[in-house]
């Protein structure tokens, strides 16, 4: 309980950055002549490619004389990143790349974490990205909606199921929502990433899989797999053929999922301000955007201020949501 309030304290002072005017874009008064990005998960997945492609364009700018150099540190979910980078220096010389999900759902499943809010700061979003609901050959070629799933996995409980990067991850809980809000009941396979997840999948070992829905994209086109839905406000610009959840009766899994850029607490803020500033040059370059879009990401910046109150939301919106779920995690 001490953990969520500590959340919540520290989420509340992050929101108070904008009024105060600590992250404004002051004159750039420190560079650093390379930087580190820690980044979560294996080399090679989505988040990866933001990373390393926004990495190769900082170089030059007003934050930093040379290219970052990416350091993945994969495992626990991805907590592992951040506990590395919140004893790092508070120079810009080190930054982290995370999925919202160690922020905002984390807390509200681990009883223990050695880290807090108030240990980053938000520097920019870098990439949002919807997940997908597909399915393989185990289901019947017939299943062409997300209607015609739900019905065939009650006609099918031995078979129903569904798999996802891992336990407690928003896959996860998307899959989740949708067994409660249908009253479907799906069995929940966790792997350690998408990639298994996908050939699982295309091989007709699960009936279906949540993940982001980049990672489907090449196994769709080749008729080994077919997406039912996407999470999106609005209609995937890779799926434009594919209905979201909303359209398809379920409001309630809308969710864009973004990777955003930390850094430590007390970094200065003018600082902030330059790696603010690169990552977002970075990300308006089409060459970035063209390589991120291969593998379903959306390039997307944000100043630091809307970052850290996107991810207060999300937080708070995660909670009631964890809740209704009734899932936990040792740490």
């Amino acid at each position: 309980m001490s953990n969520r309030r500590q959340f919540i304290q520290g989420l509340s002072a992050l929101g108070a950055l904008g009024s105060t005017g600590l992250l404004a874009p002051n004159a750039f008064a420190q560079l650093v002549e390379q930087c580190k990005i820690f980044y979560g998960f294996p080399a090679g997945s989505s988040g990866d490619s933001v990373a390393r492609r926004v990495g190769e364009k900082v170089a030059g700018s007003a934050f930093s004389k040379n290219a970052a150099v990416v350091e993945n540190k994969p495992g626990a979910g991805g907590r592992i990143v951040l506990e590395s980078l919140k004893p790092a220096p508070a120079d810009g010389s080190v930054l982290a790349l995370s999925p919202f999900s160690a922020l905002a759902i984390y807390p509200h499943i681990y009883s223990k974490m050695n880290y807090e809010m108030k240990d980053f700061v938000p520097v920019s979003i870098g990439a949002v990205m919807h997940h997908g609901l597909a399915v393989g050959p185990l289901v019947p070629a017939s299943v062409k909606t997300l209607k015609d799933f739900l019905a065939w996995a009650k006609a099918n409980p031995k078979d129903a199921s569904y798999g996802s990067p891992g336990a407690g991850s928003t896959p996860h809980f998307l899959g989740a929502l949708l067994g409660l809000n249908s009253g479907v009941e799906m069995r929940h396979v966790p792997y350690r990433g998408s990639i298994p997840g996908v050939t699982d999948l295309v091989g007709g070992q699960i009936a279906a899989m949540l993940t982001p829905s980049g990672d489907f994209i090449a196994n769709a086109k080749a008729g080994k797999l077919r997406i039912l839905a996407t999470s999106g406000e609005k209609r995937s610009p890779f799926l434009p053929d594919v209905a979201t959840f909303a359209e398809q009766g379920f409001a309630d899994l809308t969710t864009e999922e973004w990777f955003g850029f930390y850094a430590p607490a007390k970094t200065p803020a003018p600082v902030i301000a330059a790696a603010n500033a690169a990552i977002n040059a970075a990300l308006k370059d089409k060459t970035v955007i063209d390589s991120l879009a291969l593998v379903g990401l959306i390039a997307q910046g944000s100043t630091a201020e809307e970052m850290g109150r996107s991810q207060k939301h999300e937080f708070e919106r995660w909670g009631p949501l964890v809740k209704r779920i009734g899932f936990s995690a040792e740490s």
